[in-house]
């Protein structure tokens, strides 16, 4: 991949033309849901101290930081969308140009799935992945740990800096991307590369198929209830501008669409976007009952009825919903 400098940043759309062709002749069968199924796996939580509300469970540490669960639904949903990026990227755990890196943190690791993959990819590296809940299982690569952290806290790694510091998905779950990323450039090594994969949260549609359904309202009510408690549900299009600010250069951006459904007629993105269906529909209730309990007081049963509309709409083939991806990373100068 050819690294471009600031002065010569681009953002990229290299997955998928300008127009997202619908296949016509699609047909529902359960083909993609026996796909699905043969690849979502769950993991093993270790069990601490957890808050259980509305039948859910959420982390304890820093109480209230994180809006999203953190059960054995959440985590299987998690693995989900683990293997969704896998497809986005073409099986690539990262685009950054690293060289053999000796020390790499992956930031809000969840259930760890790209922590291990990364140890197992880079034998040679110590990996960290943190996170507020200790999710993570416990067979691991010999070079792969995972810590108890509130990455929005004051880190202590700047003693001890990093080659390459990853973070994805992180939309709803930040309330400072700036103050974050700024964070990460202090506690990489002069030379060192910081990657962030992340969404624009709200979909849309090319043909205003998405006007006026139930997945629409669904997004415009659950991130309207995470914007009112502060976090950022949007940054996938601002970190281009955030790693400028914190001071990286070779900054390179990508953007990815990701269609709701099988309904793009491209054999990728119809793939990409059954992982993507899947994923949704097992977060729909979980992603919005704390938001939306907690800052807009709905009731669980309107949530759960709002997640059942936006799963019934996601699913028409005349709903083409899409969102937009994007990689962004930067390199720290070297002086």
């Amino acid at each position: 991949m050819t690294e471009t400098s600031v002065e010569e940043q681009s953002t990229v759309v290299t997955n998928a033309p300008a127009n997202v062709e619908v296949d016509t002749s699609y047909e529902n069968d359960s083909s993609y849901g026996d796909e699905l199924s043969a690849y979502s796996a769950s993991l093993t939580s270790s069990v601490l101290d957890y808050r259980h509300e509305n039948g859910r469970r959420y982390h304890k540490f820093r109480d209230g930081s994180y809006l999203l669960p953190n059960d054995e639904s959440e985590n299987d949903r998690l693995d989900m969308a683990h293997e969704m990026c896998l497809q986005v990227l073409d099986r690539k755990l990262y685009l950054a140009p690293i060289k053999k890196p000796q020390r790499v943190i992956d930031l809000a690791t969840g259930t760890g799935l790209w922590a291990i993959d990364f140890a197992d990819q880079h034998p040679d590296a110590e990996v960290i992945g943190c996170d507020l809940s200790p999710i993570q299982p416990t067979l691991v690569p010999p070079n792969v740990k995972f810590l108890v952290d509130d990455i929005e806290s004051e880190w202590a790694y700047e003693d001890k800096p990093f080659d390459f510091i990853h973070a994805r998905y992180l939309a709803v779950s930040i309330r400072d991307f700036a103050k974050l990323i700024k964070q990460c450039y202090r506690s990489v090594k002069p030379g060192g590369w910081v990657e962030f994969q992340d969404w624009d949260g709200y979909p849309y549609s090319e043909d205003g198929s998405l006007d006026d359904t139930g997945l629409q309202r669904y997004f415009n009510e659950a991130y309207g209830a995470f914007e009112k408690a502060g976090y950022e549900v949007r940054p996938g299009p601002k970190l281009e501008e955030w790693f400028r600010d914190a001071g990286f250069v070779n900054i390179h951006v990508e953007k990815f669409i990701v269609p709701h459904g099988v309904w793009p007629k491209d054999r990728h993105l119809k793939k990409v976007g059954a992982w993507m269906q899947a994923q949704a529909e097992a977060g729909f209730e979980g992603g919005a009952l704390a938001a939306l309990t907690r800052y807009k007081n709905w009731t669980k049963e309107e949530v759960m009825v709002l997640a059942s509309q936006a799963r019934t709409d996601g699913r028409r083939h005349d709903v083409h919903a899409m969102f937009d991806f994007y990689v962004v990373y930067g390199q720290r100068p070297e002086v």
